[in-house]
């Protein structure tokens, strides 16, 4: 237990302790901190007590304005700066408890924080590796016979991503324009989306990456995985229907992508590690690795209407559901030689479940707009209107406490 007080229901206990970058009126500089309880600890007040191997000479990273460094150091300082937060934070430990001048300058309530983009993002990735997702889409546009592309159980699927409009949660999303072919027997039209979606997703961000030329081996791959965030790809699928032949989506998801702002990292993930899913056919060999790498994560997503008085729940799936996982997309990614650099991210594309509750897209809910989502009073949904909030959360649930993510959430503005 920690000296902070932490709820129960909080998603920030002391087996947490995900990072961010943050600031406040009063210092508006970025720095690194870690949420515990309802408070941030603000790394950069109190770097002088990281004293060991590998962070005594490398302390100077939480006085950057993002994670990147910190997270280039590697799975052993990542681990060095684990433990010593968690002693510094254990409810037996005077060294912070104690020092009343250090701690009101290392902690602040996250009520007074703003919360930033915790890396540079130099690079991202999509996959699209949820099973029941690609099969869901597939039925809807090519039939039952035809669901999986031929690829698809051979390899992680992913196409490159836009960076530059990766945003923190919170960030108001404009609804893009774009060509729109409504009707086959008509060109198209320049006009704003009518289908804008979102994509239920989890990301990891890159810690050290490796030279051009060397890929990552699987075995190894954990090494290069930092921590996980929540993830909204959002998506106009008017737009993507007309664009994406044949070589996959472009402004269609450009124009918006949301991640939450803390990044919990993997050893806090590890007690709620499952086995893998069994897959068949079996991978080829540097896609295979006996240690298991899928998680136990609880997931929602909540949508809530300017004409509603209180959100509702419309999706819960979880990433377990996950049939290639983290380890083997980067492996994949890297094998041709291709580099990654630390802040590169690396999303697992629409995590959709067995069920329709666990559906992880309003296109699959509402089953290419023919069943329109209930969302009670009167209310339904097929795709997004302007002035929706959609809030996705998740969690581990432990004995007591929860490793929770925070939110990740956008509010859909009107077309430019």
């Amino acid at each position: 237990m920690s000296f902070i007080p932490v709820d129960s229901g909080s998603d920030f206990p002391i087996q947490n302790l995900p990072y961010g970058i943050f600031s406040t009126e009063d210092e508006p500089r970025h720095r690194i901190g870690v949420a515990i309880g309802n408070q941030i600890l603000d790394l950069s007040a109190i770097r002088h007590l990281f004293n060991g191997p590998f962070l005594s000479a490398n302390q100077d990273v939480f006085n950057e304005p993002t994670l990147n460094n910190f997270m280039a150091l590697g799975h052993n300082a990542w681990r060095e700066v684990r433990q010593v937060l968690q002693r510094l934070l254990a409810a037996s430990e005077p060294t912070l408890r104690d020092n009343k001048e250090l701690r009101a300058r290392a902690f602040v309530p996250q009520s007074r924080a703003k919360l930033h983009l915790p890396a540079n993002i130099g690079d991202y990735t999509d996959f699209y590796s949820s099973k029941d997702h690609a099969t869901n889409v597939g039925i809807m546009f090519r039939g039952k016979e035809n669901a999986l592309m031929p690829n698809w159980l051979h390899l992680p699927v992913g196409y490159h991503g836009r960076a530059s409009s990766v945003v923190v949660s919170g960030t108001p999303i404009r609804r893009p324009k774009g060509q729109i072919r409504s009707s086959d027997d008509k060109p198209p039209t320049f006009e704003a989306s009518k289908l804008l979606d979102i994509e239920l997703e989890m990301a990891f961000f890159v810690g050290p990456g490796n030279a051009l030329g060397k890929p990552i081996p699987i075995q190894k791959a954990a090494e290069h995985i930092f921590g996980m965030v929540l993830m909204n790809d959002w998506s106009a699928r008017d737009i993507q229907k007309w664009e994406y032949v044949p070589l996959g989506p472009f402004l269609s998801k450009n124009f918006a992508t949301t991640i939450s702002p803390w990044v919990v990292p993997m050893e806090a993930l590890m007690p709620y590690v499952l086995p893998n899913p069994v897959q068949d056919p079996v991978p080829l060999s540097y896609l295979r690795d006996e240690s298991n790498y899928t998680f136990n994560i609880n997931l929602s997503v909540c949508l809530q209407g300017d004409e509603m008085k209180e959100p509702v729940t419309i999706c819960k799936s979880n990433f377990k559901y996950m049939y290639w996982n983290m380890k083997q997309q980067l492996a994949h990614h890297t094998v041709t030689g291709c580099n990654v650099r630390s802040g590169d991210l690396l999303a697992s594309g629409t995590i959709s479940g067995p069920d329709p509750e666990s559906f992880g897209s309003m296109l699959e809910l509402s089953w290419r707009g023919s069943k329109p989502i209930d969302l009670g009073n009167g209310h339904t949904r097929t795709f997004l209107r302007d002035g929706d909030t959609v809030v996705m959360r998740g969690y581990c649930q432990g004995e007591g406490y929860r490793v929770g993510f925070g939110e990740c959430s956008g509010t859909v503005q009107p077309a430019e």
